[in-house]
């Protein structure tokens, strides 16, 4: 874990280790993985008016943040769950989860799935885009930035997948950074 990257939720943990996909146990289903045998707390569902509070969006975040790809998709499929896995939160959602996918998949050293994930990130957070009126953020996050830098990190898959080899240790070159709403 890095130190120097901002916590949203530092009430929680991150786990142990990050999982990638043959490097390390299931987290969940194997009697070794670091949740194994856990519940995840009730999961509120994401609101625009909310977000700054919504602890499992926050943890999902610092999942991201710090490297923990596979964790923070399963809490962002939580979110979208939620949403009712439909509607503009639901895509948002999605797209983030997508991202996610694609630093799993960074990890493992499968370009193509770096490729083919971050594309579909960048068009689920277009939909949502085209939804917002007045403000570039969506649950607090600098959408058009978001969007453009997940359209980067898609043409530049193989840059993020290293040689094809796994490597637990492979991020990719983005952080979310929640921006506060300027006072009206």
């Amino acid at each position: 874990m890095t130190t120097d990257i901002p916590r949203y939720y530092p009430e929680r943990r991150l786990p142990p280790y990050s999982y990638v996909p043959g490097l390390a146990p299931h987290p969940a289903t194997d009697p070794r993985g670091h949740s194994f045998g856990q519940h995840e707390p009730p999961t509120e569902p994401l609101d625009e008016t909310s977000y700054a509070s919504n602890a499992t969006y926050l943890y999902a975040i610092d999942l991201f943040n710090h490297g923990y790809y596979w964790e923070a998709h399963e809490a962002w499929e939580a979110l979208w769950h939620a949403a009712g896995r439909s509607g503009t939160t639901a895509s948002f959602l999605k797209g983030l989860i997508k991202l996610a996918a694609a630093g799993v998949k960074a990890r493992e050293g499968r370009a193509s799935g770096v490729r083919q994930h971050a594309k579909r990130a960048a068009e689920l957070l277009r939909g949502g885009a085209s939804k917002i009126k007045n403000d570039p953020r969506m649950f607090g996050l600098p959408l058009v930035r978001l969007i453009k830098t997940t359209e980067r990190i898609a043409s530049e898959a193989e840059q993020h997948a290293g040689e094809g080899t796994p490597n637990g240790t492979r991020t990719l070159p983005i952080q979310l950074q929640l921006l506060t709403r300027r006072a009206r």
